[in-house]
């Protein structure tokens, strides 16, 4: 009993620790913000405990995105298994979208997360840390594949451009949003279904768009 009831703290302590880590990481960026901050966050009196419990702030970041990625890649699984023509690029952009607008609308307000992972991904080192832990996911896997699968035949350099235009616009949006929400501000769409329609509408675009090469 007493084992249990250890465990039991030490799980509400880092869940404590999560939750302060991300919104703090989320307003202010990972390295503007200590550990010690985080701990007095999260009403640690061991200032410590962010690095006892998580170890580095790689490995907090790494396990605030772990908390997220198993909704969102349920999410994204009954998506695909839904799509009907695996030749529409817009099917297929949706399950790339529709996942994580899913989930900040299921969350409880404000959110944070859509703002974490703009903040990490200005970083290549913690960049780097969300790419390894969403293509270990196989659904995040089948759904790049599809969409190449279908895209049109863009030379290497256009394609690597594209892709890097679609995730920035997929990570800003959706953190804009966020940052809206939060504030209170107003937003061009009413809600997040609508705000992932728009956005699979412009990534679609973005993809299929002329290609004009420079002289």
């Amino acid at each position: 009993m007493e084992r249990t009831a250890r465990a039991e703290q030490a799980g509400e302590t880092r869940e404590r620790i999560l939750c302060a880590a991300e919104r703090l990481f989320a307003e202010h960026g990972v390295y503007a913000v200590s550990n010690r901050r985080v701990s007095e966050a999260a009403r640690q009196g061991n200032n410590a405990a962010v690095g006892y419990h998580f170890g580095t702030k790689a490995d907090l970041v790494r396990a605030i995105v772990r908390k997220h990625v198993g909704q969102i890649e349920g999410t994204r699984a009954r998506l695909l298994a839904d799509i009907e023509d695996p030749t529409d690029i817009g099917a297929w952009v949706a399950c790339l979208v529709r996942p994580t607008t899913e989930h900040l609308a299921r969350a409880a307000a404000p959110t944070w997360f859509a703002r974490f992972c703009a903040q990490v991904m200005t970083d290549p080192v913690l960049q780097d840390i969300m790419a390894e832990e969403s293509l270990a996911c196989p659904p995040t896997l089948r759904t790049l594949e599809g969409l190449n699968r279908c895209l049109p035949d863009l030379p290497a350099d256009v394609h690597a451009e594209r892709a890097a235009m679609a995730r920035t616009l997929i990570l800003h949006t959706c953190a804009e949003r966020e940052r809206a929400l939060a504030a209170g501000a107003p937003t061009p769409r009413t809600d997040w279904h609508d705000t992932a329609t728009g956005l699979i509408d412009a990534v679609v675009g973005l993809w299929t768009a002329p290609v004009t090469r420079c002289r």
